[in-house]
C-alpha cells in the first residue's frame, strides 16, 4: 500500500492507483467531464487539476491520469486549484453555452456570462466517445482536423457500416452530441424486450422478467458486442465476484428419470398475418398481451394509460374478441381460447379504474363466455357498475381516421353496418401451440389432438399417450392459470404415483 496526505489527512492506496481513485474512495470529491471507469484516462477536460506538492515545489496535474506514490502531499481544493477550475469552466461555457451539465458547472463555480466569444457548440471534447468505441472493438469514429478545426466524427465524414450501433459512445457523451443516426448506416433501434413484447427495449445482458427462475443475468450472444468484435468485455472487468465467462459454451445433459412433465405453455396467436385489424401498420393497435404491459406499474408507460403513437390518454378503447380462435377461414383455429373473454373484461375494468369512468370501454364480440367461479358475476359487474359496453357483432375491417383514431367497422345482431370511433384497438388473441413445442412432442413421441395440442383423456387429462410422460397447463389445452396449477398438481401426483414402487414411497 501506498501512503500519501490527501488534503492534510492520511490515506493509502494501491500501486498504480490514480488520485482520482483513491480520492473517490475517501469520498473526495474531483469534477471530471472526460472519466469513465471502464476506459484507460486521459485527462483531456482537465477539470479534474489538483496540486501535488513532492516536499520542493508545487505541480499541478490532472488527477484522473497522475498516478500516486508514496510521501506525496495532494490538495484537491485550494484557492488556486478553484481558480484554475473555474476559468477552464469558463471556457467550456464559451464553447457550448446550451449544454446543461456545462450550465450546471457554471452555476456551482458562480459563472454568469463567459467573458469569452461564444460558440454554438456541444462537444467538449472530452473523447470519451472514441475511446469507448475503441474498447468496443470497433473504431467507427475518432478525432479528425487539427488545431482549432479537431472535431469527433467517421474517417470519411460519412455514416459507416463499421459502427455496429451499440450505442456506448452515446452513453458515455456528457453532453447529448453524440448521435448514432449520423455515424451508422444501419437502422438505430433498441433490443426489443421479449417480457415487454417488444415494447420496451433490453440490455444484452438482463434478466427476463423480475421473477424470473433462475433470476439471475443471461447475456445475449446475438446482441452483445463482444461476440461480434472481440472487444468490450467491461461487464467481465467490473463484475466483482468473477461470475461472466464469455468463454462458457452450451452444454447437453443427458439424465435418466422415471417420468416427465410437460409444461411449456402457449404463444399467443399472431394477428400481423391479418390485414382485417391494421395491427403490423397502426401503432394504436395492441394485442391484450401488450395492453397488460401498459397497465402495468413496471411496463414501458410505467401504468400510465397513453397511446404509444403520441402519448396521448385515450378517451374510447375497444377490445375485439376471437382473434386467432374460432376460425377456419383465415387462421384455422377453430378451437375457443378459453381465457379472452375474462381477460378482456378484466382488462376494460383496470382501465376504467386508471384513466376514470370517463373512459368508454366497449367489447365486440360473439358469444362471451364467463365459464367459471363468480366469472358471470364479474361480467355482469363491468356491465352495470363499470358502464363497459358489449357488442355483439362481426367485425369488418379496422381502419385508420384521423389523428390517430381507429374506425371499426362491424355488423351487429340485426345486420345492420355501423362504423365507431376509437382511439385504441385491442386484439384479445388466442393461445396456440408454438412450432418449438410441435418438435418437443415430435421428439418425446406423444400424440397431438387436431388442433395442435396434447391428446389426453377425459378421465385422466394429465396423461399424454405415452407412458410416464404427463403434461400439464396450456400444452393440454387453452386454459387459465388456477386450472394450470390444478393440472400441475395433478400431473405432480400422477408422476409421484408411477414413481412410488421405486422409490419404496
Amino acid at each position: 500500500m501506498i501512503t500519501f496526505k490527501l488534503n492534510g489527512k492520511t490515506v493509502q492506496g494501491e500501486e498504480g492507483q490514480y488520485i482520482l481513485q483513491v480520492a473517490e474512495k475517501y469520498g473526495v470529491e474531483i469534477p471530471t467531464l472526460c472519466h469513465h471507469k471502464a476506459l484507460e484516462p486521459a485527462g483531456m477536460c482537465r477539470l479534474c487539476t489538483v496540486e501535488v506538492f513532492d516536499g520542493r515545489r508545487t505541480r499541478f496535474v490532472t488527477a484522473c491520469n497522475y498516478p500516486i506514490w508514496e510521501g506525496m502531499e495532494v490538495n484537491t481544493d485550494t484557492e488556486t486549484v478553484q481558480q484554475g477550475r473555474k476559468l477552464i469552466v469558463e471556457l467550456l461555457l464559451a464553447r457550448c453555452p446550451e449544454v446543461p451539465i456545462i450550465k450546471e458547472l457554471a452555476e456551482k463555480y458562480g459563472i454568469k456570462e463567459p467573458r469569452f466569444k461564444t460558440e454554438d457548440d456541444d462537444c467538449i471534447m472530452c473523447g470519451l466517445c472514441v475511446r469507448i468505441c475503441e474498447r468496443m472493438g470497433n473504431a467507427a469514429i475518432t478525432l479528425t482536423g487539427r488545431g482549432t478545426e479537431i472535431k469527433v466524427d467517421t474517417p470519411f465524414h460519412t455514416q459507416t457500416e463499421y459502427c455496429l450501433g451499440c450505442g456506448a459512445c452515446v452513453s458515455v457523451c456528457p453532453t447529448g452530441h453524440i448521435k448514432l443516426e449520423d455515424i451508422t448506416k444501419h437502422a438505430v433501434k433498441p433490443i426489443p424486450s421479449e417480457y415487454e413484447m417488444g415494447l420496451k427495449g433490453r440490455k444484452p445482458i438482463y434478466i427476463p422478467y423480475a421473477q424470473a427462475i433462475p433470476n439471475i443475468p443471461a447475456i445475449d450472444r446475438s446482441k452483445c458486442v463482444h461476440f461480434k468484435t472481440g472487444g468490450c468485455k467491461i461487464c467481465a472487468e467490473f463484475c466483482e465476484v468473477g461470475a461472466i465467462d464469455h468463454a462458457q459454451q452450451d452444454e447437453i445433459v443427458e439424465l435418466e428419470v422415471g417420468a416427465i412433465i410437460l409444461a411449456p405453455g402457449f404463444k399467443p396467436f399472431d394477428p400481423s398475418r391479418f390485414d382485417t385489424y391494421n395491427y403490423a401498420q397502426h401503432p394504436n393497435v395492441l394485442t391484450a398481451m401488450e395492453f397488460e404491459r401498459i397497465l402495468s406499474a413496471s411496463g414501458p408507460t410505467m401504468g400510465h394509460l397513453v397511446r404509444l403513437s403520441d402519448r396521448k390518454e385515450p378517451k374510447r378503447i375497444a377490445w375485439l374478441q376471437c382473434v386467432g380462435s374460432r376460425d377456419i377461414n383465415q387462421c384455422d383455429n377453430a378451437y375457443c381460447s378459453s381465457v379472452c373473454c375474462m381477460y378482456a373484461i378484466k382488462e376494460a375494468v383496470i382501465a376504467k379504474e386508471h384513466a376514470g369512468e370517463d373512459l368508454d370501454c366497449t367489447i365486440f364480440y360473439m358469444d362471451m363466455r364467463t365459464h367459471g367461479k363468480d366469472f358471470e358475476r364479474y361480467y355482469n359487474d363491468a356491465k352495470d357498475k363499470h358502464s363497459i359496453r358489449f357488442i355483439r357483432s362481426r367485425i369488418h375491417t379496422v381502419e385508420p381516421a384521423d389523428d390517430g383514431a381507429l374506425a371499426i367497422m362491424y355488423a351487429n345482431e340485426d345486420g345492420e353496418q355501423k362504423t365507431e370511433l376509437f382511439d385504441l384497438v385491442v386484439l384479445s388473441v388466442g393461445l396456440e401451440t408454438s412450432p418449438d413445442v410441435l418438435k418437443l412432442a415430435e421428439k418425446a413421441g406423444i400424440e397431438l389432438s387436431g388442433n395442435r395440442f396434447c391428446q389426453t383423456q377425459s378421465f385422466d387429462p394429465v396423461a399424454t399417450s405415452r407412458e410416464g410422460v404427463f403434461v400439464s397447463g396450456a400444452f393440454q389445452g387453452p386454459k387459465d392459470i388456477p386450472q394450470s396449477v390444478i393440472e400441475a398438481s395433478a400431473a405432480a401426483a400422477s408422476a409421484g404415483a408411477l414413481l412410488s414402487p421405486a422409490r419404496n414411497t
